[in-house]
């Protein structure tokens, strides 16, 4: 089936959840995050949106997403007027001690107030946030001024109907359905072979199974840090600079949970110039918390799903990596211990440079990415995979911790494939192929590092 007839087929299974993916490269909308830019022209209903639906958007960016050096300006203009909207990610934070809930704008850099009656309305502000349009109110009546969010238009669905999107897979063959997902996170399916559409698509995977270590080296352009900033906004993207445990695990001094207890996928893009802070204490959170899904600060303790995916640069000659992967790790990564606790490796250096080449880029049509990051967010609890490899799946050669590893990634990209649970061997197979491929370059990085306490060997699998 050809291009022009999957975009019809898919328009017609499922209507209004997708949407021409090159609408988002217009420079009106380019700046935002990508659910964000989709949702606003998705929700004008055409399929072309016009010049004048355009600006009338780029003017809505204009005035209320200010980019962060603005913050000074736009709470100068918010006390001289009393009120102003702004396009941004808000989450409550509930504070038991004085009986309060504290919302907190993360683009804008502001804690202050919000009405009872919006969180009655979206509970989302208090789980794990939203993106939308907020009209913040500055009162003065008291000695100290306050900002209070007293209206809020999410920019996200506000019901899923996962029967619905599982009835329509079943409606699309196994390719057309992973052309599809290629379109929806941002390339074009055309010019891309069948390796290369597999390994694209495993990077979704940590966004899907929770408690998935992933790591994905290669060179730049290739749209690592594109696919997690644009595909779901369960996610929270550290490129380089300084990590702290408050900001990572908890935070004591405010009691109010990091990034690892609250989003789907932490992702440590320009792994090479990542620093945390008491190094040696992250280190070990770290190692413990990749192990087992517990966490662990001061008296906090609990479990996690969070997956964590670790992303870097690496130099490459034609198709292939021709630098030693542990240089290119910050130095408290270069540990066999650490390592081991990753699951699979992605082959970042296979995936084509799309800024180089625009035949690259999906001007298709594909899911709406709020409405593809709640299905992948779904699907993150769905465990019958896991356990259907775990009982149909033989491996050799495998300690507790590769077997492990190349369940979740095969279960991850099984979810993928079939999210209806509906596949025959061949769907079985392509998933654990795939997954043995990952673990096993785990393997030979551990016997390149340290071959006296890791012995070469080669992981296989039957199944029974």
């Amino acid at each position: 089936m050809g291009m022009d007839e999957l975009n019809a087929k898919l328009r017609y299974v499922f209507g209004d959840v997708v949407v021409r993916k090159d609408v988002v490269l217009y420079q009106e909308v380019a700046r935002l995050p990508r659910f964000i830019s989709e949702y606003l022209i998705s929700s004008l209903g055409k399929e072309r949106p016009t010049r004048e639906d355009l600006e009338k958007i780029a003017d809505l960016v204009f005035r209320c997403f200010p980019e962060p050096r603005d913050r000074d300006k736009v709470l100068h203009d918010l006390m001289k007027l009393g009120e102003y909207k702004v396009i941004d990610e808000v989450k409550v934070f509930t504070d038991v001690s004085s009986g309060t809930h504290r919302a907190f704008l993360w683009n804008l850099g502001l804690e202050c107030a919000i009405t009872d009656e919006l969180l009655e309305k979206y509970e989302n502000l208090l789980r794990q946030g939203l993106w939308g349009l907020a009209k913040l109110q500055y009162i003065s009546d008291t000695e100290e001024g306050y900002v209070t969010v007293v209206d809020f238009l999410p920019f996200q669905i506000a019901k899923l109907d996962m029967k619905a999107f599982m009835d329509g897979r079943r409606e699309f063959t196994t390719n057309e359905w992973i052309d599809v997902l290629i379109s929806t996170i941002g390339f074009n399916p055309e010019p891309l072979p069948w390796r290369k559409k597999l390994v694209i698509l495993s990077r979704l995977i940590p966004l899907v199974e929770p408690n998935v270590n992933m790591m994905e080296l290669g060179p730049r352009n290739t749209g690592k840090t594109y696919t997690y900033l644009n595909t779901s906004h369960y996610t929270r993207i550290f490129s380089g600079g300084r990590i702290s445990p408050a900001v990572l695990i908890w935070n004591l001094a405010k009691n109010i949970p990091g990034e690892i207890t609250t989003k789907d996928c932490v992702v440590f893009d320009e792994i090479s110039k990542v620093e945390f802070s008491s190094a040696d204490e992250m280190m070990g959170k770290l190692k413990l918390y990749m192990e087992s899904g517990f966490i662990e600060r001061g008296t906090r303790r609990g479990i996690s799903q969070c997956s964590l995916m670790f992303m870097g640069n690496v130099d490459v000659k034609g198709e292939m990596p021709i630098e030693d992967f542990t240089y290119v790790l910050p130095e408290v990564m270069r540990d066999p211990a650490f390592i081991d606790r990753i699951h699979g490796f992605i082959p970042g250096w296979e995936v084509p440079k799309i800024g180089k080449l625009d035949a690259y880029i999906s001007k298709h049509y594909g899911f709406v990415t709020d409405y593809f990051a709640e299905v992948l967010h779904e699907l993150r609890k769905k465990t019958e995979f896991y356990y259907y490899i775990s009982e149909e799946v033989e491996l050799s050669n495998v300690t507790g911790r590769d077997e492990k590893a190349i369940k979740r990634i095969a279960s991850g990209l099984l979810k993928l494939i079939s999210p209806h649970g509906e596949f025959k061997e061949e769907e079985l197979k392509i998933a654990l192929d795939l997954a043995v491929e990952y673990r096993q370059r785990i393997a030979d990085w551990l016997h390149f590092m340290r071959p006296g306490e890791f012995e070469r060997k080669k992981i296989g699998y039957k199944v029974k």
